[in-house]
């Protein structure tokens, strides 16, 4: 995402006419999304891109599970001070 972000703002301060920007042939300009293209490769089909997606997933659902387990716990405790009364 920085990549693509770096190469949209080159592009556009390129056309802008800023000085640096100005003076570099457009295949410099460009590199950024080339390199994009190859990490997004590289990223999908090294498994990088599921793994993370996994590890996400696994700490929503432990989140859930605790958050779930502590209203229960917080129940079973409102219900047996009920009782004693």
């Amino acid at each position: 995402m920085y990549l693509l972000l770096l190469g949209v703002a080159m592009v556009v301060l390129k056309y802008l006419g800023v000085s640096p920007f100005l003076d570099w042939p457009w295949w410099v300009v460009l590199v950024p999304f080339g390199l994009a293209l190859a990490w997004w490769s590289w990223a999908d089909s090294s498994g990088y891109t599921k793994r993370k997606q996994m590890e996400r997933e696994n700490r929503k659902n432990k989140e859930r599970l605790e958050r779930r387990k502590d209203a229960i716990t917080n129940m079973n405790s409102n219900t047996a001070n009920k009782k004693r009364r």
